[in-house]
C-alpha cells in the first residue's frame, strides 16, 4: 500500500553556519560598529539568542539573519520570535526558536484536513510525523498538493514515499 510521511525538519547544521556568517557580517558593517549585536546559538534546545543594543539594531540583526537562513536553504517559517526583553539599559534580547517536528495540535489539523477532503486515504500521527497511505499514488499526490496548497504558516517536508 503506497505511503509517505509529512515532517518538518530543519538542518542544523546549515542554521549553525548561517548564525556563523551573521555575526560576521554584523562585526564587519559601519552600522554596528562598536555595538554588542551578535547571535548565540543553544543547539541542544534549538534556540538562537538576539543580542543588540536597541530594538533598532535588534530588527537589523534579525533581518541578517534571515536572509542568511534563506540563502542556505533554511524555510524561514519554522523560526518562532520570541518577546523582547530588556537586559540592561538599552541592550535587548530576543529567543528565536528553531521549530522541528510537527506538534500534537498541527499534526491533528493536517488530519483533519485530510479527512475533511473526503480523499480516499488514511492518514495517522506518528511521534512527530503524520503518515498518509491509501491505494493509489495519484491520490497521495492530491494530498501533497493539497497540503502545499491549504497549510502555508508552517513548512512541511514528504518523505519516505513507498510503492
Amino acid at each position: 500500500m503506497p505511503s509517505f510521511d509529512i515532517v518538518s525538519e530543519v538542518n542544523q547544521v546549515e542554521v549553525h553556519n548561517a548564525v556563523d556568517q551573521c555575526n560576521k557580517e554584523i562585526s564587519n558593517r559601519f552600522d554596528f560598529k562598536g555595538s554588542d549585536a551578535r547571535v548565540e546559538i543553544n543547539e541542544k534546545e534549538k534556540i538562537l539568542a538576539a543580542f543588540a543594543d536597541d530594538n533598532f539594531k535588534l530588527d537589523q540583526l534579525r533581518d541578517v539573519l534571515t536572509g542568511k537562513l534563506a540563502k542556505r536553504g533554511i524555510d524561514v517559517r519554522c523560526l518562532q520570535l520570541g518577546a523582547v526583553e530588556k537586559i540592561s539599559g538599552n541592550k535587548v534580547k530576543q529567543n528565536i526558536t528553531v521549530r522541528e517536528g510537527i506538534e500534537q495540535e498541527m499534526g491533528k489539523k493536517i488530519v483533519k484536513l485530510i479527512k475533511d477532503s473526503k480523499m480516499k486515504v488514511q492518514a495517522s500521527i506518528q511521534g512527530d510525523a503524520v503518515r498518509v497511505s491509501g491505494a493509489k499514488k495519484d491520490v497521495l499526490q492530491e494530498v501533497i498538493t493539497l497540503l502545499r496548497k491549504s497549510i502555508t504558516d508552517f513548512p512541511l517536508q514528504f518523505k519516505n514515499f513507498r510503492d
